[in-house]
């Protein structure tokens, strides 16, 4: 099988499934015991967490560990909106984010908050003047992902955090979900976001791992309370071989970032070129310049489920354009934000990279998909 669904999430490394079993098996113990075993296990706990940070650019008591990345972006915006109510309601997004964010601030409308929502180009990217036009006295978030999980446009992070800074006090979200580990992004000074989202299955590490990392000190309301750990923002009793875990993926992942992104790269623009030689029948709906490792395509006039279907016949795996809504009828909002040709909307697939993959993955998918258009398609494909 060619696994080619990397952002919906990723294969475990061996060595992240190696230091879960073994902190399991040895430290068991919960980290806020005052016995000798919970002490051990909770000095394993700090230690993931100042790895964590010294990868992030952070102190240790800025991490926040959560159980992945829904999670991390609804503490976030839930979180940051009730701690700073007091300086205003009003909160901005764009129209692509994933769904973990879009329906979080429908809630928080429902509550009282007012939404502005940025628009995109059909590149997938947002408008640094619209933004500076929406941002307000009273505005206290702007959430914003860094790389699209259906189609891999980056936004203008940098760019963007300067003006929110210049501009008032909001505090800048970054769902990082999609380019930790693939694309630099840390914090930076003043000139970067505020707080960022990471989820450990979208780097080889384990489902049920993520972690919410801040600048500066925490300035958060927890929705989940109880016995006060994680600094009091996220009771429960921690789940450290998750943590570990995570930290040895993050580890992972950084250390081998610039050789898979050379791949990525790489096969990225070879199936740019490939895809071209179909001529109208596929359209590429990722900008040459998005993301490396995550290519949505579609195919004129055929739905992306048939196309999954006679590729995963030939042992190819690719998605729809968001796993996430992969098992619903309507158009993604992504698709429909792009206003992409409607001769292409509903055959939009996404082929996403990870560290599994190799040359010949790709030289099987492009023979495979060749092989499945004379079919579909017929021999005159054009």
């Amino acid at each position: 099988m060619i696994y080619l669904d990397n952002s919906a999430t990723t294969k475990p490394h061996k060595d992240v499934l190696a230091t879960f079993m073994l902190v399991n098996e040895q430290y068991y113990a919960n980290p806020a015991s005052i016995h000798r075993a919970g002490v051990e296990t909770n000095a394993l706990l700090t230690k993931a967490r100042e790895q964590l940070a010294s990868i992030l650019h952070t102190e240790e008591k800025n991490i926040l560990f959560t159980s992945g990345g829904t999670e991390s972006n609804n503490a976030a915006l839930y979180g940051l909106a009730k701690s700073s109510s007091f300086r205003g309601k009003h909160i901005i997004t764009t129209e692509i984010e994933h769904p973990s964010i879009l329906e979080a601030v429908k809630r928080l409308e429902e509550e009282g908050y007012e939404i502005d929502y940025l628009k995109v180009d059909k590149y997938g990217v947002f408008s640094l003047e619209e933004l500076r036009e929406k941002l307000r006295k009273d505005t206290i978030i702007v959430s914003i992902m860094h790389v699209n999980n259906e189609m891999g446009a980056i936004q203008p992070i940098k760019e963007a955090a300067k003006i929110i800074h210049d501009a008032c006090q909001a505090m800048f979200h970054v769902d990082a979900i999609q380019s930790f580990g693939k694309l630099p992004i840390m914090f930076d000074g003043e000139d970067g976001p505020d707080v960022l989202s990471i989820s450990g299955h979208k780097i080889h590490g384990l489902k049920g791992s993520g972690l919410l990392a801040f600048r500066k000190k925490p300035q958060l309301k927890p929705f989940i309370v109880g016995g006060g750990q994680e600094f009091g923002l996220r009771s429960g009793t921690a789940a450290v071989p998750q943590a570990v875990a995570l930290a040895k993926a993050a580890r992972l992942a950084i250390e081998g970032m610039p050789a898979h992104y050379e791949n990525y790269k790489r096969w990225s623009a070879e199936l740019h070129l490939f895809f071209g030689q179909f001529g109208q029948d596929v359209y590429v709906v990722s900008p040459k310049d998005g993301a490396a490792h995550i290519l949505s395509f579609s195919v004129r006039g055929l739905k992306g489920e048939i196309l999954i279907n006679a590729l995963q016949k030939r042992d190819i795996i690719v998605s729809t354009s968001s796993a996430c809504s992969s098992k619903q009828t309507k158009t993604s909002h992504v698709v429909e934000a792009l206003n992409i040709d409607s001769r292409y909307k509903n055959g939009v697939l996404r082929l996403s990279f990870g560290a599994n993959n190799t040359d010949s993955d790709i030289a099987a998918f492009k023979k495979q998909f060749t092989v499945v258009m004379k079919e579909l398609k017929g021999d005159n494909t054009q």
